[in-house]
C-alpha cells in the first residue's frame, strides 16, 4: 500500500512539472497557430511528417533537459552547460541562449499585444505593456507558486485544441488535394519540411531549456524529472498535432490571420473566442515570463533581489523592442535562432549519451537517501547504521554532501507535512 502511495506522489509531481514545461514551450506562436502556419502548413500535406518529427524530438529532449536540471540541481542554464560543454562551446551556447531568450521574449510581448488587439480592439502597445507589467509582478511570488502559475493554463489549451480538432474533423470536408493547394501561397522561412521541423524544434528547445533546467533543478528525484520532462514533451506534441489538423482543415479561413487558431475558435463561438483569447494571452505570459526569469537567474544567480532587478531591466528593454509586428518578427528572427540552436541540441544529446550511467547511479543514490530519511518520520527505528549509510550515500552524490543531505531531508519533511 505504501509503495502505491509513493508511486502516486511521484506521478502527481511528474504531471506538475509536465504542465509547467508545456506552459514554457507553448507560447504565442504555437497557441495562436502562427508558428504552425509558417513552419508546417506552408508545406501543405507534407507538413504532417514535420509534425511527427517535431513530436518525437519533444519527448526525447524534454526528458533530457528536465533530467539534466535535476541531476545538477541547477538554478540557471549556465550551471548545467558549464558541466556538460567545453569552455568555448559553453560560452557560445550561453550567449546564444541569452540572445534567444531576450529576442523570443520580446516576440512574445508583441504577440500579447496582437492577441488583445485582434479580439478586443485594445491597442497593441497597451496589450504588450500589460503583459510586461504582469511578468514583473509575478516575479515577487515564490518559485513553487510560479511553477503552479506556469502550468495552470495547460489543461485549458489542451481542452481547446481537442475541441477545435473534433469540430474541424466533424464539419469540414477532407479534400487533401484541394486543401493542400490552398497552402501554396503561404511563405515558409525554410526550404524543406525536414529542416523546417528540426529548425523549429531547435527554436523551441532554446525557448524552454533555461527554464527547463530550473524546473528540473527544483526536483530532487531524478526519476520524477525524467517522467515529467517526457510527459511534457508528449503533451506539446499532442497540442501541435491537433492544431495542425484543425488549421489544415480550415486553411482558407486562417492563412491570412495573425492569430489563426483564435480565428477558428471565434467561428465556432464568439463566447469561446473570448475565453481562448484570454488563454492565449496567459500562455504568452507563461513563455515570456519563463524566458525573462531564466535570463534573470543567469545574471542574478541565487540572489532573489538581483534576479528581480535583472528581470525588470530585461522586460523593459524587451517591451521597447516589441513594436515590429508579431508575424514579421517570427519570420525574421525565428529561423536564425533555430539554426543557432543546433549546437545546443548536439551538446545535450552528447551529454545524455555519455552521462547515462552516472545519471542512473545518482538516481539510485537519491532514491536510497530518501528511503532512509523517511524512517525519521515513520514508525520505524532510525538506527546508527541508517545514519552512517545516509552519510555515505551523500558523499557519493554528484552534489556536495551537505547540500544533498539537506535537500533530501527538506524534500521528505515537506512531503510528510503535506501528507504526500
Amino acid at each position: 500500500m505504501e509503495e502505491i502511495e509513493v508511486l502516486m506522489k511521484e506521478f502527481k509531481e511528474s504531471v506538475s512539472i509536465a504542465m509547467a514545461y508545456v506552459g514554457v514551450i507553448v507560447g504565442a506562436g504555437l497557441s495562436s497557430g502562427q508558428d504552425i502556419l509558417q513552419y508546417f502548413l506552408s508545406f501543405g500535406k507534407q507538413g504532417i511528417w514535420g509534425i511527427l518529427l517535431f513530436c518525437v524530438l519533444n519527448v526525447v529532449f524534454g526528458k533530457i533537459i528536465v533530467t539534466l536540471g535535476s541531476y545538477f540541481r541547477s538554478n540557471s542554464h549556465s550551471e548545467v552547460l558549464g558541466a556538460i560543454a567545453g569552455p568555448v562551446t559553453n560560452r557560445i551556447i550561453d550567449w546564444t541562449l541569452i540572445a534567444a531568450g531576450f529576442i523570443i521574449g520580446f516576440v512574445m510581448l508583441s504577440g500579447a499585444g496582437s492577441n488583445l488587439n485582434q479580439q478586443f480592439g485594445i491597442p497593441s502597445w497597451a496589450g504588450a505593456l500589460f503583459c510586461a507589467l504582469l511578468i514583473i509582478a509575478v516575479t515577487f511570488l515564490d518559485f513553487d507558486k510560479i511553477t503552479k502559475v506556469l502550468g495552470i493554463f495547460t489543461p485549458v489549451v489542451i481542452l481547446f485544441i481537442v475541441l477545435i480538432t473534433a469540430y474541424s474533423i466533424s464539419t469540414k470536408p477532407l479534400d487533401i488535394a484541394a486543401l493542400s493547394s490552398e497552402t501554396a501561397g503561404i511563405p515558409s522561412p525554410l526550404p524543406n519540411i525536414g529542416l523546417s521541423a528540426l529548425n523549429y524544434f531547435s527554436l523551441c528547445a532554446m525557448t524552454g531549456v533555461s527554464m527547463g533546467f530550473v524546473l528540473g533543478g527544483s526536483i530532487v528525484k531524478i526519476g520524477t524529472a525524467e517522467k515529467g520532462g517526457a510527459l511534457g514533451g508528449a503533451l506539446v506534441g499532442l497540442i501541435i498535432t491537433g492544431a495542425y489538423i484543425s488549421m489544415f482543415l480550415n486553411i482558407g479561413m486562417v492563412k491570412g490571420a495573425e492569430m489563426p487558431i483564435l480565428e477558428i475558435v471565434n467561428a465556432i463561438s464568439p463566447a469561446l473566442g473570448l475565453v481562448y483569447a484570454l488563454v492565449i494571452f496567459f500562455l504568452i505570459f507563461n513563455t515570456a515570463f519563463s524566458l525573462y526569469y531564466g535570463l534573470a537567474c543567469r545574471f542574478g544567480g541565487g540572489n532573489s533581489v538581483r534576479v528581480r532587478k535583472y528581470l525588470i531591466l530585461f522586460v523593459a528593454a524587451g517591451y521597447g523592442c516589441s513594436f515590429g509586428g508579431f508575424r514579421s518578427l517570427i519570420s525574421l528572427t525565428y529561423p536564425f535562432l533555430g539554426y543557432m540552436g543546433f549546437v545546443l541540441l548536439a551538446v545535450l544529446a552528447s551529454a545524455w549519451i555519455r552521462g547515462r550511467d552516472r545519471i542512473s547511479a545518482e538516481k539510485d543514490c537519491r532514491r536510497n537517501m530518501i528511503r532512509l530519511a523517511r524512517r525519521e518520520y515513520a514508525d520505524v527505528p532510525y538506527t546508527r547504521k541508517d545514519r552512517e549509510q545516509f552519510d555515505r550515500l551523500g558523499k557519493q552524490s554528484v552534489i556536495p554532501a551537505e547540500e544533498i543531505k539537506r535537500d533530501i531531508r527538506e524534500y521528505v519533511r515537506t512531503a510528510e507535512t503535506a501528507g504526500l
